[in-house]
């Protein structure tokens, strides 16, 4: 049975009953063809959500041998999410913001094999750890993998909770082989990664990218693609929910749009390839939709904000951390 606990210092050693000290990878033991998997979700203003998505891990065909969660807030994480858990688990706290909470993750994942991000608004199908332990056995070449949701409320209004247990429910397992493509970069709301480049070359997410870290998930990917191969996986299956609430403001998101992408090609790992396209069709959306804009997007705050990075640019002071002054 787990015994979780809540990490209040950032210097406090290890965390719970059965992961005191530093324990050899399931793939190290002798004999051994299981991979040691963690699962980290950081979370913010969706405490109801994600008490739904931890709940829903216990139900894997293969669970996880760890989950490290870091709300942003004590608040934002219900008190009884990580108790009675059949596997272990560590609550941490840290400093706000998606990449920094995320590199809290990374510092308690040293001993897997695999580290798995998952959105806190990320529900995913019964058998996703078991494919993805196979994949990772079967692909040694493989140092990241992603999956692409059934459905992904992140391109609409959002998807409720009903609707999306319902989705799950009609998603059957498939028993053929994985089917994996080259793709440039993971998605951030369920993503997979060999520990063991990550660690040898102390990698980390970025934390110049602030708040919701707008593609962080491509910048930190791509720092891997020296090691092997980034993939998509058609098995690996799951609902993201895009819960609108816990979002960054509109004129943040909008400043992002055009700041992180060409902060990301100064620093190498994202092509102008993939950032034209991305930048200009937010710029388009937001400007066109602006008059008639989604009920869920503030296109015109995301508008100003596009606004405001172009500015900056010619005043030569654009910043990712520019976000953090605005509202």
């Amino acid at each position: 049975m787990n015994s979780a606990t809540r990490d209040e210092n950032a210097s406090d050693a290890s965390v719970s009953a059965e992961g005191r000290g530093q324990r050899p990878s399931r793939s190290e033991l002798p004999g051994s063809r299981r991979l040691s998997i963690a699962v980290g979700i950081a979370t913010a203003g969706r405490p109801a959500i994600v008490g739904r998505t931890i709940a829903l891990l216990t139900q894997q065909t293969r669970l996880p041998d760890m989950l490290i969660a870091c709300p942003a807030s004590p608040a934002d994480l219900p008190s009884d999410a990580m108790q009675s858990l059949p596997f272990e688990s560590q609550v941490l706290s840290g400093k706000r913001g998606l990449t920094a909470q995320r590199n809290r993750i990374l510092e308690r994942s040293g001993a897997a094999d695999i580290i798995v991000f998952f959105d806190d608004d990320f529900f995913p199908r019964t058998d996703y750890l078991e494919q993805l332990e196979a994949i990772f056995l079967q692909h040694p070449d493989v140092v990241a993998v992603t999956g692409r949701p059934i459905r992904d409320g992140a391109n609409g209004p959002g998807v409720d909770v009903d609707t999306a247990l319902e989705l799950l429910s009609q998603s059957r397992p498939n028993a053929a082989p994985a089917a994996l493509s080259e793709t440039f970069g993971t998605y951030g709301c369920n993503m997979a990664f060999r520990m063991q480049p990550i660690r040898l070359r102390a990698l980390t997410f970025d934390e110049a990218l602030p708040l919701y870290g707008w593609q962080e998930d491509i910048d930190f990917s791509r720092q891997l693609a020296g090691d092997g191969r980034i993939v998509d996986a058609s098995v690996l299956s799951g609902v993201h929910l895009g819960a609108k609430s816990g979002r960054t403001s509109g004129v943040r998101v909008g400043y992002s749009q055009i700041a992180n992408p060409l902060y990301l090609i100064r620093k190498g790992t994202m092509s102008i390839d993939f950032a034209a396209p991305l930048i200009w069709r937010n710029v388009a959306a937001n400007l066109a939709k602006s008059f008639w804009p989604e009920p869920w997007v503030d296109r015109k705050g995301r508008l100003k904000g596009n606004c405001l990075a172009v500015w900056d640019l010619l005043l030569g002071r654009m910043s990712p951390l520019r976000v953090l002054e605005l509202e």
